[in-house]
């Protein structure tokens, strides 16, 4: 019941407005250093992209490749940021982070283990999807940035997500007892992760539908 209560909390957590959030407050980034903060700090503050990332390291924790298969997730989101932060554009990426949350939360819900290969092309593909919404974040709080912090930027937004999915393996199977993917408590954890993509689809909803009823 406890982890339970943790998991909700962690639900309502993602409610708050702390998506765009950063943690140099919208400075300008002008150093490796700085970009290597940003690089930390976006997927950390992005709860959207915490929770997404937590539950590909959970999914990943019931293939054959464990260790390997977030790094489709992480390559591709790398490739999906420099696309993107190049000017070519992936369409409705809120949207697709959002079926992200739904879709990898719902397989972990399911109790079914993934395949490696329809794991690795479910990762990557949200994976670029994730790296265009950072590179977002990042043009939309520093504008144009230099060389030293993007590479800085880049490097540790990779590093630190293949931190946080192995840190959510060993979460889920030390602390959670979660050994096979039918245990309780992956589900529960799938269940969360999930239940947060239906919150952000409802307040996605929420302004056409109002828009709708006003006109």
């Amino acid at each position: 019941m406890k982890r339970f209560s943790l998991a909700a909390a962690a639900t309502t957590l993602a409610a708050t407005p702390a998506l765009a959030h950063h943690p140099l407050g919208g400075l300008p980034m002008e150093t490796f250093a700085h970009g290597a903060m940003s690089g930390v700090g976006h997927p950390v503050l992005g709860f959207d992209h915490l929770f997404f990332v937590a539950a590909m390291g959970i999914a990943a924790l019931f293939t054959q490749a464990r260790f390997t298969a977030p790094l489709a997730y992480v390559a591709a989101m790398v490739l999906g940021c420099v696309a993107a932060y190049a000017g070519l554009a992936l369409p409705a990426v809120e949207v697709v982070i959002v079926l992200s949350l739904l879709t990898v939360g719902g397989v972990i819900l399911s109790g079914r283990a993934l395949t490696l290969g329809p794991a690795l092309a479910l990762f990557a593909g949200f994976g670029l999807f994730h790296g265009a919404a950072f590179a977002g974040a990042l043009a939309g709080q520093e504008g144009g940035v230099g060389g030293a912090v993007l590479a800085g930027y880049l490097l540790f937004l990779g590093l630190t997500q293949y931190a946080l999915a192995i840190g959510a393996q060993f979460a889920a199977r030390g602390l959670l007892g979660a050994t096979a993917a039918g245990s309780v408590n992956a589900r529960l954890a799938g269940a969360a992760v999930a239940g947060v993509g239906v919150f952000l689809a409802l307040e996605m909803l929420e302004g056409p539908i109002v828009a709708a009823i006003a006109g």
